[in-house]
């Protein structure tokens, strides 16, 4: 491939990802009459917001300010009091409007038989407030932007599917505070091409494959991070992974998540002891609660029912001592017709390997969900750098910073987010390019230069160290930390590096080896951040702290 003659025609906004953060902001942007492309390394439709299954928070009745105040502190406490109030109170004071949004969208959320939204409470919330789509609001959210996509795409919107970002190009190559001008992209073909951007948006994701056991899709792997890093943003909170407490145990590459709604409507986590002394009382005829015999009253006065960080450590701590692989999640004390109804993703789920939901007991295990740092941004989504904001670059839903998990995000506080600050993003751009205040196209670009690169001759390596990286970030830098596998871990992945690097600069890119390249940095960060933060919060638990 000649590098030096490949270049797309350029557009005013250049979007990575679509997940609900991406297609949102395309239809707003491209409805306002600019140009947009949409790339992404998949499908349209393979990111996390496919994969949720929980829904959207939000308080609907915008007078309610009782229901709002409750919303903003559950929010506050979950993140152990590091989030941004400010941030808070904006993202749930704006979360009508843009549920609304999302029904003019055509997302159809759950109703009651009364025809009013069937509002549910997951974990950490005070009250009902989750609005949901059975258990597969995010599917159903990705279906509708997804359609409204493809209909723009007959009207000139760009979508650039199964195309990797190599990286992010800044406006002046020796001077990162000028911002950013466009992509290098790898096409399906392996051809490198040049988009050209008045502003780019990263709406890529988060990072799960930094571990084994992740809820993520498989194309997590931290790249708008690594690239908004390398062009100079600030990037913060990376010791801040969220692990949900109950994902699906089975021997499966891909873990299933089973949703926080689960134990919204009364599942009970149990070990495989309290189960079996549960059903021994049983057997007796006693009546006792399951919930009387859950070890998670040994942590919490909340149950099975406190935020992921609370729970996810507890369960971790409970399986260290027993040596079990898994926990039991406990439905036969519900009514099993309503489960069924209410989780039929999981019902069909969980009976591929011979579960019978409701009367059996559902085998689960934390994994890596949910990256609470990212780039740092401001109130409409702008990166920072060095606390001001980076000319032509923008970031939004799990890539991004906001402030508003603090420590640990809130149940299904994501997806509200997502589209709070792609509304919020999409504005700014437009108004930005209206009033001529937004950067100035480029339109002849600094090429990607290959002429004297080989094709990478072996894989092998390649998976060996991503491996060993997967290894090494779920071993020691995982829910539970301590100094010695922090060390470890920094050596290790500098050793990582050393391997990697030199490929990079000597070989044709693969999107393996830009995956690779981006964990690296993301490793990296994590370690660094969870090195410096010299108290147990939220998400980071450093044993030597305690």
């Amino acid at each position: 491939m000649d590098g030096s003659s490949q270049q797309l025609a350029p557009v005013d906004v250049a979007i990575v990802g679509s997940g609900i953060a991406g297609l949102f902001l395309a239809l707003r942007c491209f409805r306002k009459g600019l140009s947009v492309a949409i790339v992404t390394k998949k499908n349209l439709s393979t990111s996390s917001t496919n994969w949720a299954q929980g829904g959207i928070a939000g308080v609907l009745d915008v007078n309610d300010k009782a229901s709002l105040e409750a919303h903003v502190q559950d929010t506050i406490k979950s993140g152990a009091g590091l989030c941004d109030e400010n941030v808070v109170r904006s993202v749930v004071y704006e979360a009508a409007d843009r549920i609304k949004d999302l029904v003019e969208h055509g997302v159809n959320f759950d109703l009651t038989e009364d025809g009013d939204f069937d509002l549910v409470r997951e974990g950490g919330h005070s009250n009902e407030r989750i609005l949901h789509s059975r258990d597969r609001t995010g599917a159903e959210i990705e279906r509708a932007l997804t359609s409204g996509v493809s209909q723009e795409y007959e009207e000139g919107l760009r979508i650039l599917e199964n195309w990797m970002v190599l990286d992010l190009i800044r406006r002046d190559l020796e001077d990162p505070s000028k911002g950013v001008a466009g992509l290098w992209c790898l096409a399906p073909d392996r051809s490198v091409y040049t988009l050209s951007a008045r502003v780019v948006v990263l709406a890529s994701g988060g990072a799960g494959m930094l571990h084994l056991a992740t809820t993520n899709p498989s194309v997590a792997t931290g790249d708008g991070v690594a690239m908004a890093y390398r062009v100079g943003a600030d990037v913060k909170d990376m010791e801040f992974i969220q692990f949900h407490p109950t994902a699906l145990a089975e021997n499966s590459e891909q873990p299933f998540l089973i949703t926080e709604a689960m134990r919204g409507h009364g599942a009970i986590l149990m070990t495989k002891d309290d189960y079996s002394k549960w059903k021994e009382e049983k057997r007796k005829g006693k009546g006792d609660s399951p919930n009387d015999h859950s070890y998670m009253k040994k942590y919490s006065s909340k149950g099975s029912l406190d935020t992921r960080d609370i729970v996810a450590r507890a369960t971790d701590r409970e399986l260290k001592k027993s040596g079990e692989t898994n926990v039991l999640l406990v439905t036969e004390h519900l009514d099993h017709q309503k489960l069924r109804s209410s989780f039929p993703t999981i019902l069909e789920r969980v009976k591929q390997i011979g579960i019978e939901l409701g009367p059996e007991p559902i085998p689960v295990r934390p994994a890596a969900h949910y990256l609470v740092g990212g780039v740092a941004v401001d109130f409409h989504g702008r990166a920072l750098r060095n606390g001001n904001t980076l000319p032509g670059l923008y970031a939004i839903g799990e890539v991004a910073r906001t402030g508003l998990h603090g420590a640990n995000r809130l149940a299904s506080n994501s997806l509200l987010e997502a589209v709070v600050y792609s509304e919020r993003a999409a504005e700014n751009i437009v108004n930005s390019i209206e009033d001529g205040t937004s950067p100035q196209l480029i339109k002849n670009l600094t090429k990607w230069r290959d002429e004297d690169l080989e094709e990478l001759s072996e894989h092998g390596p390649l998976r060996t160290d991503l491996f060993g990286l997967r290894s090494m970030m779920t071993n020691d830098v995982g829910l539970v930390k301590s100094n010695i596998r922090l060390e470890r871990a920094k050596r290790r992945i500098a050793h990582i590096r050393d391997e990697v690097v030199p490929l990079w600069h000597s070989t044709k890119p693969t999107q393996e080896m830009v995956e690779l390249r981006n964990l690296i940095i993301c490793s990296e960060l994590v370690i660094q951040a969870s090195m410096a933060r010299e108290e147990n919060v939220g998400l980071h638990w450093n044993i030597d702290l305690e």
